[in-house]
């Protein structure tokens, strides 16, 4: 199965990477959540985006953090060598968005709970 890390990851319920987590958990799809507080989701420990683990067999980089904060943040998630990049509402980013591309990664505008609720994802 497809392994998604979830950049922007938290514990806390009402956010929609917490509830990305809980419909890939919920389908059975891998994942990582990665995120700058410590925590659990689902059994999964959140890793720290600031020691910028290595995270092997990435298919898909899921974002719900706004393009200010991803630009620190571009070496690093071009390292992970994804597949796709998914640009959840409100982190939709031209400038990486075209740096990925130029790496051959597949860039959507897209949302990850529509995606995984009407089985597109």
């Amino acid at each position: 199965m497809k392994k998604t890390v979830i950049i922007g990851s938290t514990t806390h319920p009402w956010k929609y990477a917490q509830q990305a987590a809980s419909m890939l958990n919920a389908a059975s799809h891998p994942f990582i959540p990665v995120g700058i507080r410590e925590g659990e989701v689902f059994g999964e420990k959140i890793l720290n985006i600031y020691d910028e683990p290595a995270i092997p067999e990435v298919d898909t980089i899921t974002l719900y953090i706004n393009p200010n904060k991803q630009k620190q943040w571009y070496n690093y998630l071009l390292s992970l060598k994804p597949k796709r990049i998914i640009f959840n509402p409100g982190t939709e980013n031209q400038e990486f968005k075209l740096m990925a591309e130029n790496e051959g990664i597949e860039c959507l505008e897209a949302c990850t709970l529509v995606m995984l609720s009407i089985g597109n994802f």
